[in-house]
């Protein structure tokens, strides 16, 4: 499994939490900045990571800034991703299950480390469920290719 991660600024702190998670498991990842505490924009790390993972360069992405919530939008302007803003892991694991998302998005003011970690791992091992839920994702698709996204 390969991993694309990336921060602003005011993910920073929680996303090298995660980097070091990562290491521990011994799964392979890229950062993609941001790599300071300076202020910065979340579009500028957000898309490197929805590019990589939408060409399939990785299998899926990590993003934080300080809500999840823009990093995500941002991400979800690359055309095959599906990214999911979760401060939970019920909202974790179901967003792969059964909108089979890509990418997660992690808010650093929102959730502690300890409960963005379970999400990391939850997001990780859970499975995509396909059957009703692929169709459902197929009418995503063809609004993306309506939309030229």
């Amino acid at each position: 499994m390969r991993i694309a991660i990336g921060s602003d600024h005011a993910g920073l702190s929680l996303k090298k939490e995660i980097i070091k998670h990562l290491e521990e498991k011994a799964i392979e990842f890229k950062d993609f900045g941001a790599y300071t505490e300076d202020s910065c924009d979340y579009a500028d790390y957000a898309y490197p990571v929805a590019k990589e993972v939408s060409n399939k360069n990785y299998d899926f992405g990590i993003l934080v800034c300080g809500t999840g919530i823009g990093i995500s939008i941002a991400a979800n302007k690359v055309k095959g991703i599906r990214a999911a803003a979760c401060s939970d892991t019920f909202s974790a694991h179901a967003c792969r299950e059964h909108n089979d998302a890509n990418i997660i998005a992690i808010g650093e003011r929102v959730v502690g480390v300890g409960l963005a970690l379970d999400i990391v791992d939850t997001f990780l091992s859970s499975t995509f469920q396909g059957d009703r839920h692929q169709r459902r994702i197929d009418k995503i698709t063809d609004i993306e290719n309506k939309e030229n996204i």
